[in-house]
């Protein structure tokens, strides 16, 4: 017992007595391969981070290359981020954003990369074509347009009633029946997307037209000039023809292929009918008509292949005019059954992009018009005298040149302004249109 007691003396002098105690209080130290272990459970860890934010990037730049690939009227858009602002982004080791060369964390998922030219939202316009040229409106989406247009029409024609003796000689009347009409017509219309493919459209017109036409003869060929001269001038104002559309995209555009669209328009007579206005004795109409009196049915085919600066365009169509019993009399006849002729439409042209917002349209246009037939019955003293006969009037051969600029207010609205002069004595002289479509409610 004395030596165990000098022991445990001893122990206490040196303080060793007091080290299992503080060894129990102190923790345990990791050995060098458990650090290791850790650090190498981190970096597995940041490597799967920048992994996931490679995938991103790479399904970024697959979305950029299809986009500029169907653009259409493309625009200079800008430049995605460098490769080494994207590192930076993604905690890359060693760069700008992570100069120790420690591993962290992402700042947050990319879901963007420079403005790619999606070509629905910022859709095609070709100011020469009106409603039908641009690309169907998206799912959802809803667009309102504004339409002023002024037309002008001049007819100048000789005619010679009498007898013909040698080649220079003629004895008779010579008339001159001169026509000028003036259209100006406001509209507004609503274009909605019931999918991405299918679109409807309405457009309610509001017409100002005057009419005037002279007939007088030439000075000397009568005995009378002043009294044989008849000028007659109406005007008119009201609602015009109804019209409704359906469009249905049937290509996308993409691959190289055009944008191809089926279009479907309808014209319901809600204007004045012509053969409905009060006339006096003579049968000469007592106010313009804003309608064209008959319904109308026209499916045609727009095809526009975007080719960076240009858009080539083309459409092609045919017009369906429904034929109705009018029973009008206009002196000496009585009218009983007019069928406007048929109509074969056809356009190209091409437009340039100048810049992100403006862009030129050129092109051409041109409609043949079949021959209305008309159903008469002669009259003398309100007595039909002669049995009902047929006629057809001839072809029309009507050409336009066409002529348009687009600019791009913002993102939602745009203005077009177009001329159309005629090519053909059948054509009106000159036609001018400013639309302006705005995207009202956007889509999904």
């Amino acid at each position: 017992m004395r030596g165990t007691g000098f022991v445990a003396a001893l122990l206490a002098g040196t303080g060793l007595a007091a080290l299992p105690a503080e060894a129990q209080r102190r923790p345990a130290r990791p050995t060098v391969q458990q650090q290791l272990d850790a650090a190498q459970a981190q970096l597995k860890a940041q490597q799967a981070r920048i992994d996931a934010q490679d995938e991103r990037l790479a399904e970024l730049q697959r979305r950029l290359d299809q986009s500029q690939a169907v653009a259409a009227a493309s625009t200079p858009t800008s430049a995605p981020p460098a490769p080494a602002v994207l590192a930076a982004q993604a905690g890359a080791p060693g760069t700008p954003g992570d100069p120790a060369g420690v591993l962290q964390p992402p700042l947050a998922p990319l879901e963007r990369v420079g403005q790619a030219p999606v070509a629905e939202d910022r859709p095609i316009e070709l100011a020469v074509l009106d409603s039908a040229g641009s690309i169907v409106t998206r799912k959802g989406q809803l667009t309102g347009e504004v339409q002023l247009d002024y037309a002008r029409a001049d007819r100048n024609r000789a005619v010679f009633r009498g007898i013909e003796l040698v080649e220079a000689v003629l004895v008779g009347v010579f008339d001159i029946n001169e026509s000028r009409q003036d259209v100006i017509t406001s509209s507004a219309a609503l274009r909605y997307g019931l999918t991405d493919r299918l679109e409807l459209g309405v457009r309610l017109p509001v017409v100002h037209r005057s009419d005037s036409s002279i007939l007088a003869p030439i000075s000397g060929s009568t005995t009378n000039d002043a009294a044989a001269t008849i000028d007659n001038s109406v005007k008119g104002n009201g609602i015009g023809d109804l019209e409704v559309t359906a469009r249905y995209q049937l290509l996308d555009g993409r691959g190289g292929t055009p944008y191809l669209i089926a279009n479907l328009q309808g014209v319901i007579p809600t204007g004045s009918d012509p053969f409905a206005i009060p006339r006096d004795t003579l049968g000469r109409a007592r106010r313009a008509a804003t309608g064209a009196g008959f319904w109308g049915i026209a499916p045609s085919l727009t095809a526009i292949l975007p080719s960076d600066p240009v858009v080539l365009f083309g459409t092609l169509g045919y017009t369906f005019n429904l034929g109705k019993h009018v029973n009008t009399e206009i002196p000496p006849v009585l009218i009983s059954y007019v069928d406007p002729g048929d109509a074969i439409s056809a356009s190209a042209g091409i437009g340039i992009s100048f810049n992100q917002r403006t862009t030129l349209n050129l092109g051409y246009a041109h409609s043949w018009a079949l021959g209305t037939k008309t159903r008469t019955q002669l009259l003398q003293s309100n007595a039909t005298w002669s049995e009902m006969r047929m006629t057809t009037s001839r072809d029309l051969q009507i050409g336009r040149l066409l002529f348009g600029v687009t600019y791009r207010v913002t993102d939602r609205s745009s203005i077009n302004w177009s001329v159309e002069l005629g090519a053909t004595d059948d054509a009106t002289d000159l036609r001018t249109v400013l639309r302006v479509p705005t995207v009202l409610l956007t889509g999904r």
